[in-house]
């Protein structure tokens, strides 16, 4: 295994420089608000982050004192730079320039957090032939999700789901996808009485008629660019079974972080390690996995990755090579909330600024599936704000509400 490194040079070399001065001009989260959502991550978070990533393990001293020195660092020293022996050193130290010597808190909160996990990697030898190489620090966090008991529940509920209408099944396998880590929801959404199900009405921008029929209209190439391992990407299989059984997508590319990220990011072998998971409950859990195995065999469904995918930018910065891929796709699926604050930047928007304007520069028809849990939001209507910021002041961050978002038709340039 090898760290897969940026392309040709150090810089990023955006396919759309106009979208990366127009997203400038609004301005980046930092980490410096004490009343921020960034603060709590770094001083309450991070702290019980590593706490977990070593007593999932039994690291040496030189893992510990180097965590621990980072955790220091990022409480009260300037940042520093990522280990000369780094295959990558060259690529973050020119990304880096900006904000290494200087402290942590004046850097913008989606650049650091990425920076961190690469610095977490650094400090457990990660990439380094030895006892620790290539031993994913978070697998036990992703294992538990597996292993959980209610998950086996929601499993057994794919054969109620089976014997619903087949606009329902989609729209209650579209719901546990965005949903899918959460531990009190599963595919027992779309078994709910009543015409509204708990679970939509949590959302604050709702979509997800349009993006079926999206769907159904254009079938062909659909990326899904996963986020969350465990109970989210089991979600998330089920989702693309349906989508390849119905013909809503010929194929289906499904993309993933190259190594392990964000504690719960997936990766190829999450996949697998899903896929093995569905196998293991008899019934229509079982027979999914068996026809995602074969179609995974055949073609139609494929496993794909990018040194971008763990690059500290948003989604206006992204290499030519990957912004074709997209343009070539029918629809191209971003889940979870890193992925969104990628797609819209990290930034200070105001919550009614149109999603079809903030995305016009991403180079094919993009959705987002999002349980929120950070501070940015965008295409909220009006008087659903006004509601929300009133009944609940912490709805961006709470993981309480979710959205479906999506912009179709490429804006002519």
């Amino acid at each position: 295994m090898q760290l897969p490194l940026p392309g040709s040079g150090t810089d990023i070399r955006p396919a759309d420089p106009d979208a990366v001065i127009a997203v400038s001009r609004v301005p980046e989260l930092l980490n410096n608000d004490p009343a921020g959502f960034a603060w709590g991550v770094w001083h309450d978070r991070t702290p019980k982050l590593v706490a977990q990533i070593l007593d999932g393990h039994p690291y040496g001293d030189a893992q510990r004192r180097a965590l621990e020195s980072l955790l220091q660092e990022i409480d009260s020293g300037p940042m520093r730079p990522l280990s000369d022996d780094a295959a990558d050193a060259p690529a973050w130290q020119r990304w880096g320039e900006p904000y290494v010597g200087r402290p942590w808190a004046d850097a913008p909160f989606l650049w650091s957090e990425s920076y961190f996990f690469r610095r977490v990697m650094d400090a457990l030898d990660f990439f380094r032939p030895g006892q620790w190489f290539w031993i994913d620090p978070f697998e036990q966090l992703k294992a538990a999700e597996l292993d959980d008991p209610v998950l086996e529940a929601d499993l057994a509920a794919l054969d109620d789901v089976a014997g619903l209408p087949p606009d329902e099944q989609a729209q209650a396998k579209l719901l546990a996808s965005l949903w899918g880590n959460r531990a009190d929801l599963g595919f027992r959404v779309g078994l709910a009485e009543g015409s509204a199900h708990p679970e939509q009405e949590g959302l604050v921008a709702d979509q997800s008629a349009d993006l079926l029929q999206a769907l159904a209209d254009a079938p062909g190439t659909v990326i899904v660019v996963a986020d969350n391992a465990g109970r989210e990407l089991v979600s998330d299989l089920v989702l693309i079974d349906h989508l390849l059984q119905t013909g809503a997508a010929d194929r289906i590319d499904l993309h993933v972080k190259p190594h392990p990220y964000y504690v719960s990011d997936a990766t190829s072998a999450d996949v697998i390690a899903c896929l093995r998971r569905l196998a293991a409950t008899p019934g229509g859990s079982a027979q999914i996995a068996a026809r995602l195995w074969d179609v995974m065999s055949g073609g139609r469904l494929t496993v794909s990755t990018h040194w971008f995918h763990t690059a500290p930018w948003s989604w206006h910065h992204m290499p030519a090579d990957l912004a074709a891929v997209y343009a070539a796709a029918s629809l191209t699926v971003l889940k979870g909330d890193l992925n969104y604050r990628r797609l819209v930047g990290d930034r200070a928007w105001a919550a009614t600024t149109p999603f079809d304007e903030v995305t016009r520069y991403f180079p094919g028809p993009v959705a987002a599936l999002r349980t929120l849990k950070s501070d940015v939001a965008i295409g909220i209507d009006a008087d659903r704000l006004a509601a929300l910021d009133e009944s609940s002041p912490a709805w961006r961050t709470s993981g309480t509400h979710g959205l479906i978002q999506l912009r179709h038709l490429v804006a002519a340039p």
